[in-house]
C-alpha cells in the first residue's frame, strides 16, 4: 500500500443534517410546555411519516429497535415460533426476535443487493414459521414482491426493516406499506433523523392501534389496570418535532443520496478491485450508505484498507457481522439449528465489505478526495 494522498479535513462516514424548521419546532414545544410524550407534534410527525410512506398509519416509538419489537408484539410472536431473518444484518434483528421469545431463523443474501435471498427461504419454512423479515440492505430494497409471494402461499406475516431505508420503493410502492407492518429508525446516522427514535407503519388498523397500547406500558381507559404486558417505547413531543421537520425536506435528502451514489460510481468506474451497490429494475435504492466490496483477487483485507483510510482522514465502517458469527448466540439456543449451518454471501460480505462517507453534507471534492485516498491504499 502505498500513503500518498492525504485529506485536507476529517472526512466523517456521516453527519445528521439540520437544515430545516427542526430549531423552529423545538423551541415551539420549549415555549409551550410539551416536551415529553404528548403534544401536537407526535401526531403530526405520525401522519406525515406515514404518508410519506404510503401507509395509513404511523406509531412513533422510542427507537427502530423498539419498532420492530412492537411489531413482533403485534403480530403476537411468540414462544415456539420461528422468524426467517437474513444472516447478514444488524444483531437486532435476532435480538428482537428472541425477546419475544421466538426463534430466528437465519437465510442467506443475495451477492448484489446484499438483502435476503428469496431463493432461499422457503427451505426454512416449518410447521412453527410465523413470519419473514424483510431487511432493506443500506438503503436498497428486498425483492418485496417475492417475498409477499411466498408469505401469501404460507400464510406467514411480513415485517419490512425499513430502518435505512425511507423512501425506497419496490415497483412504485414505497417499503413499510408493502408488507403487513414496517420499522424505521431515526437515530443520528439515519436519512432523516429525531437523534433517538423509530417508527411503526402499517396499512393494518389492528396492528396499529396494538402498537399503540403496547408502547404505553399497555395502559387502558382504567388506567392502572393491565390486561397486558407493555413497554416504555414512548416518543418525546421533542424528538417528533425534529422529525417533522425532517420529513419536510425528506425528499430533498434522498435524492441527495442518491446524487452521492452516482458521482461514486462515476469516479470508481474504473476500479475493478471493488464492486459497488446495485440498483435492481423493480427498485428505488436510496443509499443510505454507498458500500463496496473488495474483490477476491485483492490482497489486503477491509479491515486493512479501513485503517489506511482512516489515516489519510476518511472515516469508514465496517459491514454488518452475521448473525451465525455473533459469540453472544453461540450455543446459546439449541434451537438455532441454522447457526451451524453454512451462510457463503454473509460470510464474504462480512470480510471484504466496507461503506464509504456518505452523509448529506458530503461535497463532490469530498467524495473525489475518498475516491483518491482509495485509489492510494489499494493501488
Amino acid at each position: 500500500m502505498t500513503t500518498t494522498t492525504q485529506t485536507e479535513r476529517y472526512i466523517p462516514v456521516c453527519e445528521p443534517m439540520l437544515d430545516g424548521n427542526e430549531r423552529d419546532y423545538v423551541l415551539d414545544c420549549l415555549d409551550g410546555n410539551w416536551v415529553s410524550s404528548l403534544g401536537k407534534y407526535i401526531p403530526k410527525f405520525e401522519q406525515r411519516f406515514a404518508g410519506y410512506c404510503q401507509a395509513t398509519r404511523g406509531v412513533a416509538c422510542s427507537s427502530g429497535t423498539a419498532a420492530l419489537h412492537l411489531a413482533l408484539e403485534a403480530l403476537d410472536i411468540g414462544p415456539d415460533d420461528e422468524v426467517i431473518i437474513p444472516s447478514f444484518t444488524l444483531i437486532v434483528s435476532a435480538n428482537v426476535v428472541c425477546w419475544t421469545g421466538a426463534t430466528p431463523v437465519l437465510c442467506d443474501v443475495l451477492p448484489d443487493t446484499w438483502c435476503i435471498d428469496p431463493a432461499l427461504i422457503e427451505e426454512k419454512i416449518t410447521s412453527r414459521t410465523r413470519a419473514i423479515m424483510a431487511v432493506h440492505m443500506y438503503g436498497h430494497p428486498a425483492d418485496m414482491d417475492a417475498i409477499m409471494s411466498i408469505a401469501d402461499r404460507h400464510g406467514l406475516h411480513v415485517i419490512e426493516d425499513g430502518a435505512q431505508a425511507h423512501g425506497a420503493e419496490v415497483g412504485g410502492r414505497r417499503v413499510g406499506s408493502i408488507g403487513h407492518v414496517g420499522a424505521f429508525s431515526f437515530y443520528g446516522n439515519k436519512i432523516i433523523t429525531t437523534g433517538e427514535g423509530g417508527m411503526v407503519t402499517t396499512n393494518d388498523d389492528a396492528i396499529a392501534d396494538r402498537v399503540e397500547l403496547l408502547r404505553n406500558q399497555a395502559f387502558e381507559r382504567e388506567r392502572f389496570v393491565h390486561h397486558h404486558v407493555g413497554f416504555n417505547y414512548r416518543m418525546t413531543n421533542v424528538q417528533a418535532a425534529i422529525g417533522l421537520a425532517q420529513c419536510e425536506t425528506l425528499d430533498d435528502k434522498v435524492a441527495k443520496k442518491q446524487s452521492i451514489a452516482a458521482t461514486y460510481d462515476a469516479l470508481l468506474s474504473d476500479c475493478s478491485f471493488v464492486s459497488g451497490p446495485v440498483c435492481k429494475p423493480y427498485a428505488k435504492n436510496v443509499y443510505w450508505m454507498y458500500g463496496l466490496v473488495l474483490g477476491d483477487g485483492f490482497d489486503s483485507s477491509a479491515s486493512q484498507v479501513r485503517e489506511a483510510l482512516g489515516e489519510r482522514g476518511v472515516e469508514t465502517r465496517a459491514f454488518f457481522v452475521p448473525m451465525h458469527r455473533q459469540p453472544v448466540y453461540q450455543g446459546r439456543h439449541k434451537r438455532w439449528p441454522d447457526l451451524r449451518g453454512h451462510y457463503p454471501v454473509a460470510d464474504q460480505l462480512a470480510r471484504r465489505g466496507f461503506y464509504l462517507p456518505s452523509g448529506c453534507q458530503l461535497t463532490e471534492d469530498d467524495q473525489a478526495c475518498v475516491v483518491d485516498c482509495l485509489r492510494s491504499v489499494c493501488g
